[in-house]
Parts: C-alpha cells; structure tokens; sequence
C-alpha cells in the first residue's frame, strides 16, 4: 500500500516537474521578464496556480474533495495581521530574486543538470530550518 502511494506521488511530482520544465517557468529569463512587466507568460502561470489553488479549497470547504483517508478537512483560519506577509514576503522576494528560482522549480531546475540550484535547495532548507528554531519569537 505505501508503494503504491509512493508511486502515486512520484507520477504526480514527475507531472508537474515536466509542466514546469515545458512551461518555462523555470527560466530565468521568464522570470526577469515578468519583473520588468515585459510578458505576460508568468503571470498568467502564476495567475492559473491561483485560480487553480481557490478551486480546490473551495472543492474542499465543500466537502467535495477529501483528505487521502477520506476525511473532511478542517481549514483553519490564520490569524489577521500584515507583519508576517510583509517580511515573509521581503525575505521571499530577495531569495528569489538572488537565486533566480522561487522554491518550487528549485527540483526541476537541480532535474535539468543546474546543479548550482543544490546550493539554492540547502539555502532554502537551511532557511526553514531557521525559520522553525526561532518561529516562537518571530511576530507572528
């Protein structure tokens, strides 16, 4: 049973690795793009996730989709507060703008023979590290 959700996660990762490898939203270049507001190809990418990422949790709050085990999922509200957004937000921005990759195509990009990205994975590893020894006295 667990070798079949290995498998089952493996196809779907597999999936979305080369979805992002044809889609070009791993290149730099793409990416240089949209910050400069010169092509519209990422942001209708990031556009999609978005779109994509509100149907599924309404799918969910709905009871339409399930957990793996076939429960119904409790979202939890997030407390309010724009702290954590802005500087989350500053310290994500600047890894992504100095790496030239946000984390998710970091696997792709180290699949695709750029194999400085495995820097850029331990950085980001060692950053959510961090980020969990010192999260109880980050404002929050």
């Amino acid at each position: 049973m667990r070798l079949l959700k290995f498998i089952k996660y493996a196809i779907i990762g597999f999936l979305f690795g080369v979805t992002m490898y044809k889609s070009e939203a791993i290149s730099w270049f793409r990416i240089y793009e949209m910050f400069k507001f010169q092509s519209f190809h990422m942001y209708g990418i990031i556009g999609t996730a978005i779109l994509s990422g509100i149907l599924v949790v309404l799918l969910f709050k709905k009871g339409v989709l399930k957990s793996y085990k076939r429960r119904k999922l409790e979202l939890i509200a997030k407390a309010k507060g724009w702290k954590r957004y802005l500087f989350g937000g500053i310290i994500f921005g600047l890894g992504w703008g100095m790496g030239g990759a946000c984390p998710g195509p970091i696997f792709v990009l180290i699949g695709s023979g750029y194999s400085i990205f495995i820097a850029f994975m331990l950085a980001a590893i060692l950053g959510t590290f961090t980020y969990g020894v010192f999260k109880d006295k980050l404002p929050h």
